[in-house]
């Protein structure tokens, strides 16, 4: 019998050896929180329930992060009505934890940021700041790969079936609507998604009746009650709505009512979709796990950004459901991408003046940039929203 033996590396050329797998280092991260106006405040079902104000602007935590070799990346997660400040102040508290680390270590870094304010919790507003530094650092990687955030995670198409949705809220009198629906499709738009859940379901019959003579037969078209309806009169408007032929109906519940959008899907040709609301992985595993809808709607910047996003995408994936993420297309047009089922991407113009460049759509679809990264860089506009920021380094 042969006997076995067994090195022991000495420490200090363990960590030599192991710190040679490092390639670059984190040496500066700049926070800023900046507020979009809208140009005329905004109103859904929420609004209308009493529940919220009018939506007036949009709070942005901005996150840019460069490192020794000359790298840049930058990252967002936003906030609406309320939040914004938190989430900057949480910013601070942590941005400092990612000076001097090697920023291909995402998932690692993630979990730093995250266990760093775990007694605040690990979702809501604490992954909502993380998300801006994750997206960064997702767009640094591709950026020093020179190719596409939706290349280097491995694209399916380069193109995404697009729909609006700023065209479709209940503060817009209805001829207003069908202007907005005439506009998008003129500018190649595939899809349109209108607000539904008024106090009235009958105002909202007819709203949606209009709507789908206005679009034809078979153009897609998705209605939205944003969470506002009970589980008996989501069961009745949705035998009601099975008549126009919809894309989907999108959270007719409230978001953490499994069972009751589980019941709901299973007894409608419709599909259900729901998930925007939801800021962890492990909200969306319950509702995924449940059966609780036909649509996945993650958010990257509320989710805590690309890195548990991803993860979402791979359980919703494995389940065989449809993929529509929430709001900012700069970010989810390349992970739509990247799914491996034929995704949709939502389309909110609200945000152009933010960046200086432009996404391209047409032919009712969205063409993944050919920039690196996330393909996109702060206007002087954004600057001049700013109200606060501050640089981390080492």
């Amino acid at each position: 019998m042969t006997a076995q033996t067994t090195t022991v590396e000495a420490p200090e050329l363990a960590s030599q050896r192991i710190g040679a797998a490092t390639t670059d280092r984190i040496s500066r991260v700049r926070i800023s929180l900046a507020y979009l106006p809208l140009a005329a405040p905004i109103s859904d079902a929420k609004v209308f329930a009493g529940r919220q104000k009018p939506l007036t602007e949009i709070a942005f935590l901005f996150a840019e992060i460069a490192t020794e070799g000359g790298y840049e990346g930058i990252g967002f997660g936003y906030s609406k009505r309320a939040g914004g400040p938190g989430m900057y102040a949480h910013a601070n508290e942590i941005a400092d934890k990612l000076i001097g680390e090697d920023p291909n270590d995402i998932a690692r870094l993630w979990n730093k940021l995250v266990w760093a304010g775990a007694s605040m919790g690990r979702s809501g507003l604490t992954t909502q700041t993380i998300a801006a530094f994750d997206i960064a650092l997702w767009d640094l990687k591709a950026k020093r790969a020179q190719l596409p955030l939706a290349k280097l995670l491995g694209a399916h198409r380069d193109s995404v079936q697009v729909y609006n949705t700023s065209g479709g809220y209940l503060s817009m009198e209805l001829g207003q609507v069908l202007d907005n629906i005439d506009e998008s499709r003129g500018n190649g738009i595939g899809g349109i998604k209108i607000k539904v859940g008024q106090p009235d379901t009958r105002a909202d019959l007819k709203r949606v009746a209009r709507v789908r003579g206005h679009l034809g037969d078979g153009f897609p078209f998705m209605v939205d009650a944003n969470q506002q309806w009970s589980r008996t009169t989501a069961a009745r408007m949705g035998r009601v709505l099975e008549q126009f032929d919809l894309t989907w109906i999108e959270e007719p519940l409230d978001c953490y009512d499994a069972a009751g959008h589980a019941a709901l899907a299973a007894s409608l040709d419709t599909p259900i979709a729901t998930g925007e609301m939801l800021t962890s992985v492990a909200e969306h595993w319950n509702l995924i796990s449940a059966h609780a809808s036909d649509i996945v709607q993650p958010d990257a910047p509320r989710v805590g950004g690309i890195t548990p996003f991803l993860r979402i995408a791979a359980l919703a994936d494995h389940h065989g459901l449809s993929l529509a993420p929430h709001f900012a297309m700069e970010i989810h047009l390349h992970l739509a991408a990247a799914y491996p089922q034929e995704p949709w991407l939502e389309h909110f113009e609200w945000l152009e003046p933010m960046f200086n460049e432009r996404l391209q759509v047409r032919d009712g679809r969205m063409f993944v940039p050919n920039r690196p990264g996330l393909g996109f860089s702060l206007s002087e506009q954004a600057l001049a929203w700013t109200t606060e920021t501050r640089s981390f380094t080492g």
